[in-house]
């Protein structure tokens, strides 16, 4: 079941702030620097938030916390923040985290803006040629999306967020939301589009990579990933 908290109440309000308070102080601890994107900082402080209140633990919210009580989620070593793998190789690698939240002075200073490699209007054909892809970009989903509309192609979007971010605001013509932290729960929900392709997405396309090679390794048949997600998609959103 998809766990479901009111960002409204006092209870959440508290802990948002608790959670900028210690994002606050990663940074200032480990000489890191915020994202140039606000999104990015945002939706991640209310993950860590969202599961420091169902779980106890501030768990990395762009990976699938595993195990039913506390013991079992120790037991499967959940990422928790900041998380080693941020510290020891994605920051010091890459300049940020898989999250992106926390990031090198270097890589804010240096990161490179997302340009569209062209646009709309695509054909048929081709919009079958962009379903046969892994990876795609936002312009791609805008063409597959109007092509779904004409009856050219097939295909399910599936939003890999939390429910307080779908929420907030979605890409029109999103077919189900299977939030990361509760996927295998929720994946039922694409028994009956196993046969055609499925394109995930996310905030900025981390979680929902994560969740594409997870549905691979089970057997999926086409799977594909909004590479930069929402936050570099320039169609139809919604809310609500």
């Amino acid at each position: 079941m998809i766990s479901k908290i009111d960002i409204n109440s006092t209870e959440y309000k508290k802990e948002l702030e608790d959670t900028i308070k210690f994002t606050d102080e990663v940074n200032e601890k480990f000489g890191f620097v915020y994202n140039q994107n606000p999104e990015i900082n945002k939706s991640t402080q209310m993950g860590l938030a969202r599961n420091n209140i169902l779980y106890g633990k501030r768990y990395c919210p762009c990976f699938m916390v595993v195990g039913e009580d506390e013991k079992q989620r120790q037991e499967a070593d959940n990422r928790l923040c900041p998380c080693v793998p941020a510290l020891e190789k994605e920051i010091p690698e890459n300049g940020s985290c898989h999250c992106g939240i926390f990031c090198t002075k270097e890589f804010v200073s240096d990161e490179p803006k997302i340009e569209k490699a062209h646009s709309k209007g695509f054909t048929k054909d081709e919009c079958a040629m962009i379903l046969e892809k892994s990876q795609i970009i936002g312009v791609e989903l805008e063409a597959l999306l109007e092509a779904r509309e004409l009856g050219f192609v097939d295909f399910a979007l599936v939003d890999v967020r939390e429910w307080m971010e779908w929420q907030d605001n979605r890409i029109v013509g999103t077919n189900a939301l299977i939030p990361t932290t509760s996927f295998y729960k929720e994946l039922s929900q694409l028994d009956e589009k196993k046969n055609i392709p499925i394109v995930l997405y996310c905030l900025t396309g981390s979680r929902s990579n994560h969740c594409m090679n997870a549905m691979r390794q089970m057997g999926y048949g086409k799977v594909i990933n909004l590479t930069y997600g929402i936050v570099a998609y320039d169609g139809k959103r919604e809310r609500g």
